[in-house]
């Protein structure tokens, strides 16, 4: 497998043709990935903001100022409330904000980045990225590359261990894992849980390519990366009726 960055890519605008741009830059062949950041997607999509554009409600005051107790730091009321706008449900507002988004992600402040944003305070997510990577796929079919699949990836902190890894929270072309279970190991015994999250494991793999900082490169092509012959499916966010983490979190709630 390679994978290789896009390079020379422009700071993206709102309305600006990913597809085309990324077609002009790098020679795509039939059974590539192509991951590309929410970053320039979200960029791509106009979905920047201001805190101005986040009239304060009585519940995002009470957050940040339960945050400032705790952290001994000013914490922005406005900031809180983009939060809130943002996600569906939060599963923990102290000592931190988790989130999940309006598409199932689950991830600290609903992914609303505060960095990379020339002009504006806040980068939002795309609003539904897998609808993004289509059209990036759409587009790139329409300048006559076809059997490309598309990532939308982000990077994320994990449960239980430090540092932040990249995950995908949109993908077309392909299933999201691929299906071991009924197989068997090289022991003979019968696989009978484990499902692999392929989309996960490829937008890791990119984010080693795309770094992170002023000197990222944003889009990555994937090669010679064969699903094989398993079953595939697109389920990659848990429902709330089996994921006992968030029920747990539910219940949950910080001292401070």
């Amino acid at each position: 497998m390679e994978l290789n960055g896009v390079a020379d890519l422009p700071e993206i605008r709102p309305g600006d043709d990913i597809a085309a741009l990324v077609a002009d830059r790098a020679a795509l062949e039939p059974g590539d990935v192509l991951t590309v950041a929410s970053t320039i997607v979200s960029k791509a999509e106009g979905r920047t903001a201001d805190l101005e554009d986040y009239p304060v409600s009585g519940r995002a005051r009470e957050i940040a100022d339960r945050l400032e107790s705790v952290a001994g730091e000013e914490k922005d009321p406005r900031f809180a409330q983009a939060i809130i706008e943002e996600s569906s449900e939060l599963l923990i507002d102290c000592p931190f904000l988790l989130a999940e988004t309006r598409f199932g992600h689950i991830c600290p402040n609903a992914g609303i980045d505060r960095s990379n944003v020339p002009d504006h305070d806040l980068l939002l997510l795309p609003e539904r990225p897998t609808e993004s990577a289509e059209r990036i796929r759409s587009g790139l079919a329409e300048r006559g590359i076809e059997d490309v699949a598309v990532i939308v990836t982000d990077t994320c902190g994990r449960p239980f261990r430090h540092g932040q890894t990249g995950v995908a929270i949109g993908w077309a072309g392909m299933p999201a894992s691929r299906d071991w279970r009924g197989e068997r190991d090289r022991d003979g015994h019968e696989l009978g849980v484990t499902v692999q999250s392929v989309v996960d494991e490829l937008a890791a793999a990119a984010n080693l390519v795309t770094g992170e900082g002023a000197g990222g490169t944003p889009a990555v092509v994937v090669r010679d990366w064969d699903f094989g012959t398993h079953e595939g499916s697109d389920e990659l966010f848990r429902s709330v009726e089996d994921d006992l983490v968030r029920q747990a979190l539910r219940t949950w709630r910080a001292d401070g």
